[in-house]
């Protein structure tokens, strides 16, 4: 039997999805809102972590080879956190990564 792979419908880059999936405009707007202030601030957060990270590798003037081996990643890892790209990471390794260096995380709610 053969499966059926055909794409029957592409949402266009920009729209709103909740829209397409049949909530009331107003609905979609209000999702739509609260999942991009969810994105932005995972991406906050993401990016302070990384500060953390870049800035005690500067502080001990280490090369990305010898952060990585002290952090136990690759190389190319370190790269992406001193260059901040946050896609790249979830919250819960850049905490692992920080754990390593003897910075534990705290979280404030509020």
């Amino acid at each position: 039997m053969k499966t059926d792979t055909a794409i029957r419908h592409v949402t266009p880059p920009g729209a709103n999805l909740f829209l397409e999936l049949g909530f009331t405009p107003a609905e979609a707007r209000r999702l739509q809102a609260a999942s991009h202030k969810q994105i932005n601030d995972t991406r906050l957060l993401k990016q302070q972590l990384m500060e953390a990270l870049a800035g005690w590798i500067a502080e001990h003037q280490l090369k990305q080879a010898e952060a990585a081996e002290i952090l136990m990643v690759s190389r190319p890892r370190v790269s992406d956190v001193v260059n901040k790209k946050t896609t790249k990471f979830t919250i819960d390794t850049l905490v692992e990564m920080l754990s390593r260096i003897g910075k534990p995380v705290t979280l404030t709610v509020g």
